[in-house]
């Protein structure tokens, strides 16, 4: 029986190596599941990202440069170099006068002709032509530098300096901008007139926007903008054929809103004879007072057209109160005399000059440079 005892104990000691293989192969599974679970788990290490390299900041792009106009002095210097350089109507009759050896009834016939013929007007001429026959029959001026001292004092009294030329850029009431309405009819330079005001007033340190009231002729709103990009000022525009009195009241109302110190309203070219555009120009400058009261009202008047210019002039002096006159084209050929005449017949001064087609060819109207250039001085 002593095989048996071995026996169970040989089974018992084999039931417990495959037992302790067992459970040692078990935990052995289950750390390695472990392990590969938390493997799994665990975000996988991320490299630190590459440091970029600092991309060159390019130049800003500068902006539009913005025209800076001629000093007044510099421009009316140059009014007076074109007056004086030339074949004006007015210029040639003084000169002729102070041409002859002797002044008779037939030179002073002559003289009156030609001044007349120059847009001086039957009156001024008159009066222009007594003061001179009686002042170089009393004082017995015979030398030609006093004669032209004579002249040139008597034709100064003609254009008068003491007219107040100055632009009236003051507001009525406080926080509304200043309002010019600029009228005319067609050719006469008004959209060129605006621009170029624009352009001075910007130099001198005022906010300017600009209303393109004109909207019957299709390039003038873009006129006017381009203008406004040159200076670096805002223009408003609406579609073609809008209402120009909407336009004139948007853009008012902008610079109020805003802050501006001027708007310059633009509007379009219409003959003086056409009783419902002349009717509509009203309308626009009422509309615009419902916003801002209007400070200046200028009249642009091409310096070579002579009675007819007056004729305009006399009809849109009726239907908005024109504050001040731009005569455009005064140099070359123009007819000089215009200057006077059209102060005598509304009223009101020659405030500014067109000198030609250059952007610095709009000068202050001054009356002594204007005479000097007449007569050549």
């Amino acid at each position: 029986m002593d095989w048996l005892f071995w026996v169970i104990i040989a089974v018992i000691g084999a039931a417990i190596v495959i037992a302790g293989v067992v459970v040692y192969a078990d935990g052995r599974r289950q750390r390695l599941e472990g392990a590969e679970k938390q493997e799994l788990e665990q975000p996988p290490t991320e490299e630190p990202p590459a440091e970029r390299a600092e991309e060159p900041v390019a130049d800003r792009a500068p902006g539009p440069r913005l025209d800076e106009p001629e000093a007044p002095s510099n421009r009316l210097a140059r009014l007076r170099r074109r007056l004086s350089g030339s074949n004006n109507a007015l210029a040639r009759a003084l000169a002729d006068l102070l041409s002859v050896d002797r002044i008779d009834a037939d030179t002073w016939d002559d003289f009156e002709t030609t001044l007349i013929t120059s847009d001086l007007g039957v009156g001024p001429t008159t009066e222009l032509t007594d003061a001179l026959r009686r002042r170089l029959a009393v004082d017995g001026v015979a030398d030609p530098a006093q004669a032209r001292q004579v002249l040139h004092e008597e034709l100064l009294k003609l254009v008068d300096p003491t007219l107040d030329r100055s632009l009236n850029l003051t507001p009525t009431r406080d926080g509304d901008p200043a309002v010019v309405l600029v009228v005319g009819v067609n050719g006469t330079g008004k959209t060129t007139t605006v621009g170029k005001l624009a352009r001075v007033l910007v130099a001198e340190g005022r906010s300017v926007v600009l209303g393109a009231a004109d909207t019957f002729r299709a390039a003038a709103a873009e006129q006017l903008t381009t203008w406004g990009e040159r200076v670096g000022v805002e223009t408003v525009r609406g579609e073609e054929g809008a209402d120009p009195a909407s336009v004139a009241f948007e853009a008012v109302a902008k610079g109020a809103a805003e802050g501006t110190d001027v708007v310059i309203v633009d509007t379009a070219g219409r003959l003086h004879t056409k009783t419902g555009l002349m009717d509509e120009l009203g309308k626009v400058k009422r509309v615009i007072e419902k916003k801002a009261p209007v400070s200046e009202v200028l009249l642009v008047l091409d310096a070579t057209t002579g009675q007819n210019g007056m004729t305009q002039a006399r009809i849109f002096a009726e239907v908005v109160d024109v504050t001040g006159i731009v005569l455009t084209k005064l140099d070359g050929s123009a007819k000089g005399g215009i200057v006077i005449q059209v102060q005598r017949e509304l009223g009101v001064p020659v405030k500014l000059v067109g000198l030609g087609e250059g952007v610095d060819d709009l000068a202050p109207f001054e009356a002594e440079g204007f005479v000097q250039g007449i007569l050549g001085e």
